[in-house]
């Protein structure tokens, strides 16, 4: 009856010191860890400022560039159409050039191209524009209908009721998405008296300039 008293307490003396051990080498391992940690953090303090201060001193630069270019577009300049196709207005980035075409020839009586810096080559079918104001040789409906026949070729445009902001009674449509068969973009289709108005921008590049300069301060007299 003592043995198996003296071989149980034994049992249990050789389970507590083997728990004590792992417990005591947890111990060790955290403590290496924790002041590994914190040496890592001593050692490299300065670094990691300087890192953080080269972060935000690049978003401010970026956040003043991105500011710098914006202001640099203003005051905006404008062209002023003829009377006899509508005295339409159109008001653009001061960084951005253009060539209008008004000859009152062919499918279109007045054919405008903007674009920053340099306007790309008109006769190009590649070439692609911040700014394309057209006035069509054709009724309004006719030319809607060919935006809603994009859809059933295989192309996807977005079509929507619009209206310019200074001319709110004059209802067209805007197209987001196919607005070519080679080409995305979007562009605003107007009646304008027996004609057909088209605003455009190609791609997305310009789209914000599109939104907040052009279509704004865009009029004409219906």
């Amino acid at each position: 009856m003592n043995k198996l008293n003296q071989d149980g307490a034994a049992s249990g003396l050789a389970v507590s010191l083997i728990l004590t051990v792992v417990l005591l080498l947890g111990a060790i391992g955290f403590g290496y860890w924790a002041y590994a940690s914190r040496q890592d953090y001593k050692d490299n303090t300065d670094a990691k400022i300087d890192v953080a201060v080269k972060k935000a001193v690049a978003a401010e630069s970026a956040r003043k560039d991105k500011q710098f270019t914006e202001d640099y577009k203003k005051p905006l300049k404008t062209y002023n159409g003829p009377s006899a196709l509508g005295s339409i207005v159109v008001q653009y980035p001061k960084t951005w050039s253009g060539y209008v075409d008004a000859t009152t020839s062919g499918d279109a009586a007045l054919d405008a191209y903007f674009n920053p810096n340099v306007v790309p080559s008109v006769e190009d079918e590649n070439s692609t524009f911040a700014l394309r104001v057209r006035l069509l040789n054709q009724p309004y409906p006719d030319v809607v209908d060919d935006y809603k026949g994009q859809n059933s070729i295989g192309k996807t445009a977005t079509i929507s009721a619009y209206a310019l902001p200074k001319l709110p009674k004059v209802v067209g449509v805007k197209v987001v998405g196919a607005i070519s068969e080679r080409s995305d973009g979007t562009i605003i289709v107007l009646p304008l008296r027996s004609q057909t108005l088209e605003i455009q921008t190609d791609g997305n590049q310009y789209l914000n300039d599109f939104n907040k300069y052009i279509l704004p301060n865009f009029t004409f007299s219906p």
